[in-house]
């Protein structure tokens, strides 16, 4: 009965945090195509319509396997399509799998592909492309950032864990060879024929359907990747399956995506084309907003924020995503809680949401955000309540201390690492201000592209960084996971081995109120050791030319435009 009553929690969890998803303030564009609609021109709709978007960075990784930001998850969700997909309505539906089954257990999922589904240059897409596509990533050798998004399939761990050797013996190489073999085989993905994909799960885990429309679970074109293992860093030899297919790719400039003929749903596609200019500059991709070469911009400049509020063309979105800084716990003095806790403490929230980033933020003191179902009628944030406060009396006391217990007297000038962004600088320069004023600490600033801000924090390459979470699915354990001791996305270098017990605990338990617990648990300890300070909970504010119809917001992704349209 618990494991029963375990699944009917969530399938009510799951309907609840659809409806709060619709529910939320602001104006949004949730039409969906008809059905049964060609999609075919009309006289007065005559030419190709065509979508104007800004990415804002080049994409790091167009590769499911590889990706691991933004940047490359927008262009991602409209040529990628996985076992399932979300209506606009943040339904979870049918995606290349038309239909599935679960064991009594739930550690059995078993997926049955569409018929006559291809990739876009023609080949059938076959469930091996999804076994080949899963176990790739979770390759060692792949070195993926989100391998671990895997760790749920049974033996998934103990394959991506595998330690390569540095030996070039090749008798070394062999056995490794034949070890990584057998250790793939054990992987609970498992292709039985070309339509049926039989998946084994290390524990039941609620989430797991809505992680097969993230991305880490887009299939890739086995074949194709064999053939060229570079096939995703240019247009030209880009394959994909879902609703858009990569035609052009000038880096660093732009990309354009084209409607893919191969797509089984195209008739529901109403774009022939997605152009997508790269321009880190929001600035200046406002002003294109205004002179009509862009439809649509996302982020908006903070300092335009407050006229947009009665405009039409504005809509303000949920967003399931944090906005916090990482300490890095590997330097002193941050390798010290007090001296964390005390930078945390000097932050002034309130003046941040409503003076700079100005999109109706909420200020964080945790690192979930709200929007997230703890049962069937309270949010997990919320039951939480704030886990710190602000005090600059304590503030400056915990830093004294701190910086005795190291050794040090003052605490030397450091920087702010940031992607190049006029929010983000103006957020910096506003914590570089207050950790002056309320602490007599000196930070400068230093900002870099997007991605070699990621590569720097994956090294340690840093003293304190600014950084973003999306949740990749809605359950509290996509932020959580992201600070036990060994996690790939743990820039912080954090290591606490009674969090990760949580964390384990968490993962495994099949009971809803022990597994809520023991995030809770875990929370607490992270913002008690504060290896990372939370700044504010994100919305997601854009502005929509109102000719421009179709576009939703998923409460954990970007606004998507797959089922845009344009009318003239």
């Amino acid at each position: 009965m618990k494991k029963k009553s375990f699944y009917s929690f969530f399938a009510v969890f799951l309907a609840a945090m659809l409806m709060l998803a619709g529910c939320f303030g602001g104006k949004e564009e949730t039409a969906k195509p008809a059905d049964g609609d060609s999609g075919k021109k009309t006289e007065e709709t005559k030419g190709p319509k065509v979508l104007k978007l800004n990415n804002t960075e080049e994409p790091g990784a167009l590769h499911p396997g590889k990706a691991q930001g933004t940047h490359d998850s927008w262009v991602l969700e409209g040529t990628f399509e996985g076992l399932t997909k979300k209506t606009p309505e943040g339904k979870i539906v049918d995606g290349m799998a038309e239909k599935w089954e679960t064991s009594e257990d739930g550690l059995t999922w078993t997926f049955h592909l569409k018929d006559g589904i291809q990739w876009s240059n023609g080949d059938p897409v076959t469930a091996g492309d999804f076994e080949y596509a899963w176990k790739y990533a979770l390759n060692p050798k792949t070195a993926s950032d989100y391998a671990y998004q895997l760790y749920y399939l049974k033996g998934g761990t103990e394959y991506n864990s595998y330690q390569l050797t540095k030996s070039k013996d090749p008798k070394k190489l062999e056995k490794q060879d034949k070890e990584l073999k057998g250790l793939e085989d054990k992987v609970g993905v498992k292709a039985t024929d070309d339509k049926t994909l039989v998946v084994t799960l290390s524990a039941p885990t609620a989430y797991f359907l809505d992680l097969t429309n993230f991305y880490t679970y887009y299939p890739i074109n086995k074949k194709v990747q064999e053939a060229n293992p570079k096939w995703y860093t240019e247009a030209s030899s880009f394959v994909s399956n879902g609703a858009f297919k990569l035609t052009e790719w000038k880096h660093k400039e732009s990309l354009k995506l084209e409607k893919n003929e191969n797509y089984y749903d195209k008739d529901k596609i109403k774009l022939d084309e997605v152009d997508f200019a790269v321009i880190d500059n929001e600035s200046t991709a406002y002003q294109m907003y205004q002179n009509g070469e862009l439809d649509m911009v996302y982020p908006i400049p903070q300092d335009v924020l407050p006229t947009l509020k009665d405009n039409k063309e504005f809509h303000n979105g949920p967003d399931l995503a944090t906005y916090y800084y990482n300490l890095n716990n590997n330097k002193k003095p941050f390798t010290n809680a007090k001296v964390r806790k005390a930078l945390s403490m000097a932050i002034d929230r309130k003046a941040i949401v409503e003076s700079v980033a100005q999109g109706g933020q909420q200020p964080a003191y945790s690192v979930v955000p709200p929007g997230i179902l703890e049962n069937e009628s309270s949010d997990y944030q919320k039951n939480g309540g704030d886990l710190f406060s602000e005090d600059l009396d304590q503030a400056k006391k915990l830093l004294a201390e701190g910086l005795k217990e190291e050794g040090m007297s003052k605490l030397p000038k450091f920087s702010i690492l940031y992607n190049t962004n006029e929010g983000h600088k103006k957020i910096a320069e506003a914590v570089q201000q207050m950790w002056k004023k309320n602490l007599g600490v000196d930070v400068s600033l230093e900002n870099v592209e997007f991605q070699v801000k990621i590569d720097r924090e994956h090294a340690g390459d840093y003293q304190v960084s600014r950084a973003g979470w999306v949740g990749d699915y809605v359950d509290p354990m996509t932020f959580m996971d992201l600070w036990v001791s060994t996690g790939p996305q743990n820039d912080a270098k954090f290591n606490n081995k009674e969090y990760d017990k949580l964390i384990e605990t968490a993962k495994k338990s099949m009971d809803n109120e022990v597994r809520m617990k023991a995030m809770h648990d875990a929370e607490k300890i992270l913002m008690d050791e504060m290896p990372v300070i939370p700044v504010y909970f994100y919305t997601k504010p854009y502005i929509l030319k109102e000719n421009v119809t179709g576009f939703f917001t998923p409460i954990n992704r970007y606004p998507q435009y797959i089922y845009a349209d344009i009318e003239k």
